[in-house]
């Protein structure tokens, strides 16, 4: 006789974010489920995901929400998933070593604000998506410019809504190799020091 046939379980419906876990004591947290999502998948107000404990989520939450590394989701059973933002690759822009100025990383985020370019900003670095014609930019402009696996957290008031942008804290851990050297490529950028003129092809959207 064979065995019963096991049915899917069907997903745990999720409708609700409470920032940074506001209002729930330590301890609960702790014994929460906890489910690691990239950044494109934390500006979504509906996507499916699987905590670590193996569980379906599907995610459906008010337009335009923004979810946060640390930000708790709220099932409909009263379930609680801690969110952690999953390390992904991207470029992290610092001073140089050898000289190099606080200004000249404060004029590196006014040229790709200029750009529209989702950005994390930390008081000491910042963080932007993979984009090799940007890294030659940022380079020849005097930044140095390292490959790192890190959770990304832009900043939220020129691209969508959401609380915060970057937490002040990195998830992740350099690779140690410069993007320095140049890349053939098409895209015509604007020469930073001409000013906010136009937007670059290679830039994120």
């Amino acid at each position: 006789m064979s065995a019963p046939a096991v049915l899917p379980t069907a997903p745990i419906t999720v409708d609700r974010v409470l920032t940074r876990g506001e209002g729930l004591a330590a301890p609960l947290l702790r014994r929460a489920a906890r489910v690691s999502l990239d950044w494109d998948t934390r500006q979504r107000s509906r996507f499916q995901a699987r905590d670590h404990l193996g569980r379906a989520l599907a995610v459906f939450l008010p337009r335009g929400q923004v979810v946060r590394g640390g930000d708790v989701l709220v099932a409909q059973d009263g379930s609680l998933i801690v969110v952690e933002a999953a390390p992904e690759s991207l470029l992290r822009i610092t001073v140089r070593p050898d000289g190099g100025r606080p200004f000249d990383l404060l004029r590196a985020a006014y040229h790709l604000g200029n750009r529209h370019v989702p950005m994390e900003l930390q008081e000491t670095l910042l963080q932007i998506e993979p984009d090799h014609v940007l890294a030659e930019m940022l380079v020849a402009m005097g930044l140095h410019v390292t490959a790192v696996e890190a959770g990304f957290e832009p900043e939220g008031g020129a691209y969508g809504s959401g609380h915060g942008g970057g937490h002040g804290h990195s998830h992740g851990h350099s690779h140690g190799h410069s993007h320095g050297h140049s890349h053939g490529h098409g895209h015509d950028h604007h020469d930073p020091a001409h000013g906010p003129h136009g937007h670059s092809p290679g830039a994120a959207a």
